[in-house]
C-alpha cells in the first residue's frame, strides 16, 4: 500500500519575491531500516521513489531535465509527531492497522525526498486518475486530494484571463535618505471568483498542508507561482504582431521574465508607480463600481429572413434589474432625458459604456463593429454567427459579468431534443409480474415500443428525415428555433427504421442503465407506466425517518434514522445503495439498526455478509456485541476457521451476519460462493474501486439478494467511483 501525499513548499532565499513548487512525496506502509535522526522512517526515498514514479504513475522525465531523479530533492516538512516519531496518514493507519492516539500531537520537522511537479495543475489532474482508476495499490492522501482540489478550481478561473499584470515595489537597501524603489514584475489575479476559492480553501484545507505557514498567505503564494508559470506558456502562443506592440514595454518584461527576483528597473521617479496602482484600480474596479450592467440580447430572425439576426446591447440598473435600457432607445433620447439616464448610471455613464463594450469586444470580437459608430446599439448577425455565439460566446460574456439574454427556446428550460421515446405497451411478462415484494422488481421485464420525439411532441418517419436533411446548425420547427445534431439525428432514424415496428422486452434493470448511459439518444414517455414506475424512485414520502429499534442499546441520530430508512427504501424498490457517510459519522449503527428492524418483522432470513479491512473486523463484531447482541454473528478469521463447504453453510445460516476480511473472502471464494445471501456489506468499500482487481471480481460473484457500499472517502469528481 502506497499513500500519495503533496505540499506546496515556498523556497526560502533572500530575494524579494519568492518562488516555490508543489512537491510529491509517497508514504508506504514498510518503514525505512535506521532513517537517520530528522529523516521520515515511513517514506520512499530517492531511488524508490523514482522508480515509483515510473512504474505506477507513468511520470517520464522531462527530456531537457536529465534523469527523473534529478527532479527528487529532500524537503522539510511539518507533521503531526507523537513519541518523537511522525504519525503514519490516517488514510495508512486505517489499512496497517495502527490506532492514532488520542490526545493532542506536537508538530515536528521530518525531511522527506520529495518529487518536484512540473505544470502542477495537469500533474495532478492525471496522477489523480492513474492513482483512482489503473493503480489498485496506492490511495490519496487528504493534502493530496486537498491540493487537487484547489488547482483544478484555480485552472478556470485562469483560463477565463481573469488576471492582472501586477508591479510589486519596494525600497532600495542601504539607501535610507533617498526614495530609490526597486520595481518587480508579476502578476496577479482579479476576480470574484478567485477570491471565493481562497474562502472556502482556507476553509477546507486539512492542518498539515499548512506546513507552518499562514494558511490564506501560502493559498496565495501557490496561485500567484502557479499563474506565473502558466502565462509563461501562453506567451509561446501568443501573435507576432501583438508582440510587436508590446516590445520594449513593461508588458514584454512581464512575459518573457523568467527570474522574479530580479527587479524589472530601480528608479527615483515613483511616477510609473502611481500610473501603474491608478490603472489598476480603473480596471478592476470600475466595472462593479458603474450603476449599471452592461448586457447584450440575441434578437431572432423570422423565418422569412432567417440571416437577419440581431445582437442588441442594453443597460441593466445594478440597483433594480427590473429597469432594462437598449442603446438604441439611448441615442433616440433628447438630453433633458439622458440626464435622467445619468443621474442615475453616474456623469461618466457614456465613457464607462465604451469601456465596457471594449472590455467586451476583447472577449467577442464581433463587437468591434459595433463601436465603428458614434452611437454604437448592436450588431448584425447570420445564423450561422448566432449559433457560435450561443455555442461558443454567450456564457463567456456572462461569466465575465456581462448580462445575456437568449431566446427562451435555448435555455435550459426550453430547449427541446430529440429523442427516441421509450412507451410500454401495457403488458408484463407474466413470469415476473408481482413476483416477490419488492415495489420495483430490477428483474422484472417489461414490453415496450420506439418512438420518434422532439421535445414532448411525437414526430414522423418524414419529418424526421426533413430535419436530418437540414443544411444549417439551427432549424425552423414547428414555430420555434431550434439546434439539432443532423448526423446523430440520421443515426436514430435508422435505428427506428430498423426497430421501430418492433415489441422487445427489458428489464427494470436494463432499462434503467440504458436512460443513465444513452440518457442523450432516450427518454421514456412521460405519461407511460414505465415513467410512473420511475417516479417511485423520487417518492420522498417514503424516506420518513424511522423509529429507533427497540432491541438497539443505543438512541440513534436523525440523520442515521433518515439514513435508515433510505437503505430500506432502496431494498423495497429492488435496489442497491452506497452509503457514503464521512468518517465518525455511525454507517456502522445505521447497518445495525437496518438488521434489527428487519428482524423485528420479518420471519427468519438468510444471513448478511460484511466484508471489512482486516483493521477493523473487531471493531465490527465488538459494536454488534455491545449496541445489538440479540444478532446472532461470527467471524470467518484465523488458522482455524471453517474450510469445508456444507458445515461452513450451515454455520451461516444459523447466523444473523458473518464477518470476514477482504483477503480472506477472495482467499475463500469457493465457500462464500456457495451460499445464498440476504445481503453483501462492503466496509471501506474504495477497495473495490479497482474492477479488473481479483478482489473486486470474487466479490462480484456472489449471489445475494440485495448489495450495501460503505464508504467515508468522498467520491471525486467521476461517478465511476460509485458505479
Amino acid at each position: 500500500m502506497y499513500v500519495l501525499h503533496t505540499a506546496w513548499i515556498p523556497r526560502q532565499t533572500d530575494a524579494f519575491v519568492q518562488s516555490g513548487g508543489l512537491y510529491l512525496w509517497v508514504e508506504p506502509a514498510e518503514t525505512i531500516k535506521r532513517p537517520g535522526k530528522h529523516r521520515h522512517p515511513r517514506h520512499l526515498q530517492k531511488d524508490a521513489l523514482a522508480a515509483f514514479l515510473d512504474r505506477e504513475l507513468s511520470i517520464e522525465a522531462a527530456s531537457d531535465r536529465g534523469a527523473l531523479s534529478d527532479a527528487i530533492s529532500r524537503q522539510s516538512l511539518l507533521l503531526p509527531t507523537a513519541d518523537a516519531q511522525p504519525l503514519p496518514s490516517p488514510e495508512l493507519a486505517l489499512v496497517v492497522g495502527e490506532e492514532l492516539p488520542d490526545q493532542a500531537v506536537d508538530l515536528a520537522h521530518w525531511e522527506i525526498d520529495c518529487y518536484l511537479l512540473q505544470a502542477p495543475i495537469k500533474a495532478l489532474s492525471d496522477i489523480h486518475f492513474l492513482s483512482f482508476y489503473q493503480s489498485g495499490d496506492t490511495r490519496a492522501a487528504s493534502d493530496f486530494l486537498f491540493w487537487y482540489y484547489f488547482t483544478q478550481s484555480l485552472r478556470p478561473i485562469v483560463l477565463k484571463d481573469q488576471y492582472l499584470p501586477a508591479l510589486l515595489y519596494r525600497k532600495a537597501e542601504g539607501r535610507k535618505r533617498t526614495k530609490r524603489y526597486e520595481i518587480y514584475s508579476g502578476w496577479e489575479i482579479v476576480s470574484e471568483p478567485y477570491e471565493g476559492l481562497i474562502r472556502q480553501s482556507i476553509e477546507r484545507m486539512p492542518p498539515v498542508c499548512a506546513n507552518g505557514y499562514d494558511k490564506e498567505s501560502l493559498l496565495r503564494h501557490c496561485a500567484e507561482v502557479v499563474l506565473a508559470e502558466m502565462i509563461g506558456d501562453i506567451s509561446a502562443q501568443l501573435p507576432s504582431v501583438f508582440l510587436k506592440k508590446i516590445a520594449d514595454t513593461a508588458l514584454e518584461h512581464f512575459l518573457y521574465a523568467k527570474d522574479f527576483s530580479r527587479p524589472w528597473q530601480t528608479t527615483d521617479d515613483d511616477e510609473v508607480i502611481w500610473q501603474w496602482e491608478d490603472w489598476r484600480r480603473k480596471l478592476a474596479g470600475s466595472h462593479d463600481a458603474a450603476g449599471f450592467q452592461l448586457g447584450f440580447q440575441l434578437c431572432e430572425a423570422s423565418l422569412e429572413e432567417p440571416d437577419a439576426w440581431r445582437l442588441v446591447f442594453l443597460v441593466t440598473a445594478r440597483d433594480d434589474p427590473s429597469y432594462q435600457l437598449t442603446l438604441d432607445d439611448y441615442w433616440s433620447l433628447d438630453q433633458s432625458a439622458r440626464n435622467a439616464v445619468h443621474k442615475r448610471f453616474g456623469r461618466a455613464f457614456e465613457k464607462q459604456l465604451l469601456l465596457d463594450l471594449g472590455a467586451a469586444a476583447c472577449i467577442y470580437p464581433a463587437i468591434w463593429q459595433g463601436l465603428e459608430t458614434d452611437r454604437p446599439a448592436g450588431i448584425r448577425m447570420t445564423l450561422e454567427d448566432a449559433f457560435d455565439f450561443l455555442k461558443e460566446s454567450a456564457w463567456i460574456l456572462e461569466d465575465a459579468g456581462f448580462k445575456v439574454i437568449v431566446p427562451a427556446w435555448w435555455t435550459p428550460q426550453g430547449r427541446r431534443r430529440a429523442k427516441i421515446r421509450l412507451r410500454s405497451s401495457g403488458t408484463r411478462s407474466s413470469a415476473t409480474a408481482g413476483a416477490g415484494k419488492n415495489l420495483l422488481s430490477l428483474d422484472q421485464v417489461l414490453n415496450y415500443q420506439y418512438q420518434l420525439a422532439i421535445g414532448d411532441q411525437p414526430v414522423n418517419e418524414e419529418e424526421w428525415a426533413q430535419l436530418v436533411d437540414a443544411k444549417t446548425p439551427l432549424v425552423h420547427f414547428r414555430g420555434q428555433w431550434m439546434e439539432l445534431d443532423r448526423n446523430k439525428m440520421a443515426q436514430m432514424l435508422e435505428f427506428w427504421q430498423r426497430h421501430g415496428e418492433e415489441t422487445p422486452q427489458i428489464s427494470v434493470q436494463e432499462l434503467i442503465r440504458t436512460l443513465a448511459e444513452k440518457s442523450d439518444t432516450f427518454e421514456v414517455d412521460a405519461d407511460d407506466v414505465l415513467a410512473q414506475m420511475l417516479t417511485a424512485l423520487h417518492d420522498t414520502s417514503r424516506l420518513q425517518p424511522v423509529d429507533n429499534p427497540g432491541q438497539l442499546k443505543a438512541e440513534l441520530r436523525e440523520y442515521q434514522k433518515r439514513g435508515v430508512a433510505w437503505l430500506r427504501y432502496l431494498e423495497r424498490l429492488g435496489l442497491n445503495g452506497c452509503l457514503a457517510d464521512d468518517m465518525g459519522l455511525g454507517k456502522t449503527m445505521q447497518v445495525i439498526a437496518a438488521l434489527l428492524l428487519e428482524k423485528e418483522h420479518s420471519e427468519i432470513q438468510p444471513p448478511t455478509l460484511l466484508v471489512a479491512p482486516t483493521s477493523v473486523i473487531g471493531n465490527w463484531q465488538k459494536e454488534i456485541e455491545r449496541f445489538a447482541p440479540c444478532l446472532k454473528t461470527f467471524l470467518h478469521y484465523g488458522a482455524n476457521r471453517e474450510r469445508v463447504r456444507e458445515p461452513f453453510g450451515k454455520r451461516c445460516r444459523a447466523h444473523d451476519m458473518v464477518i470476514t476480511s477482504y483477503p480472506l473472502l477472495r482467499r475463500d471464494a469457493g465457500l462464500f460462493g456457495a451460499v445464498e445471501w440476504r445481503r453483501i456489506v462492503l466496509d471501506e468499500a474504495q477497495n473495490i474501486k479497482n474492477p479488473k482487481a481479483a478482489q473486486t471480481k470474487a466479490i462480484f460473484k456472489l449471489k445475494a439478494d440485495h448489495r450495501l457500499a460503505l464508504t467515508g472517502t468522498p467520491v471525486e469528481n467521476r461517478l465511476m467511483d460509485l458505479w
